[in-house]
């Protein structure tokens, strides 16, 4: 419901145009990327449940299995294009300004979605129904070689959805802080770096909160690879991550709301709009009764 408000919001701010500005672009992706990521929780609650048992099908496995990895992936490059777009508002406002314009983040958006696409290559690949002994199936990834394989995927996606593109989000916005510790603003851009400070804010916010929630499932998923049998203290901690994992996902609306004063502008004018709307369309009077039409509208202008 967050992720939908939103949508609905900015795209309502933009008269259900396409978003008007670059921030609006990356805010409106992460909450359908976030949006898609949790439309696939059903299916694994249901499969968590039932003892890993899968009931839709190889088709709905291998569909289910690529959107969560998709989705994870892009996510975190929106995230990393968010805090580049924010180092160049802040640090470069004027010569970046010819390459932060709304078609090109569009472009950028587009290839992040390509670049995940491709980088969930393995997932394309290898997922699909696991039998179970007692001839029931799971879904999960089948990979050639479990043994060995399992290593270099953990890897692959510990370093390409968490620890390359942190690392870009972290120097980008240290540097903010170094800009914005050591730079003076002319008074007649005062208002120009606030309004920058503020979205730089929500951005930093969004980002921390990506890291408190993903950090643990990656720090447990590197320590599994040493772990010959867990036990049952990191079973329940290792599903405990997952779920922060999803919650990260619920949250980020209610950042925009905490942090963003633009954002719940919109929306307490949006909620407004739409209560008019539902008012005004509840005191229509029927055209069988003029005399009482015509009353009600001189009461209206009086």
């Amino acid at each position: 419901m967050g992720n939908c408000i939103v949508i609905v919001t900015v795209l309502k701010k933009s008269k259900l145009q396409w978003c008007s500005t670059v921030p609006d672009i990356y805010i409106v992706n992460l909450s359908i990327v976030d949006l898609l990521f949790l439309l696939g929780m059903p299916f694994l609650i249901h499969q968590l449940v039932g003892n890993g048992v899968w009931h839709f099908g190889e088709t709905m496995c291998t569909i289910i299995t690529a959107m969560d990895a998709n989705s994870q992936f892009t996510s975190t490059y929106i995230l990393t294009a968010m805090s580049i777009d924010r180092y160049l508002a802040t640090a470069h406002p004027i010569s970046s300004s010819r390459f932060r314009k709304p078609s090109i983040a569009t472009f950028i958006i587009g290839l992040l979605w390509f670049l995940s696409f491709i980088s969930i290559t393995p997932v394309w690949l290898y997922a699909g129904l696991i039998p179970f002994p007692e001839g029931a199936v799971g879904c999960g990834i089948r990979l050639p070689n479990p043994e060995t394989d399992i290593y270099w995927y953990t890897l692959y996606q510990f370093f390409l959805a968490f620890a390359v593109p942190f690392t870009v989000i972290s120097v980008a916005y240290i540097r903010i802080l170094q800009h914005m510790t050591s730079s003076v603003a002319p008074t007649t851009q005062r208002s120009v770096r606030l309004r920058t400070r503020k979205v730089t804010r929500t951005a930093v916010a969004i980002c921390l909160v990506f890291f408190i929630c993903w950090a643990p499932f990656y720090v447990l998923q590197l320590t599994q690879l040493s772990i010959d049998q867990p036990t049952l203290p990191f079973y329940y901690a290792y599903n405990m991550a997952i779920s922060l994992g999803y919650a990260n996902s619920c949250l980020n609306p209610f950042v925009y709301i905490a942090l963003c004063e633009t954002f719940r502008t919109k929306l307490i004018l949006m909620v407004r709009s739409s209560h008019r709307q539902r008012h005004a369309s509840n005191l229509q009077i029927p055209d069988s009764q003029p005399e009482m039409k015509q009353e009600s509208l001189s009461l209206e202008d009086r």
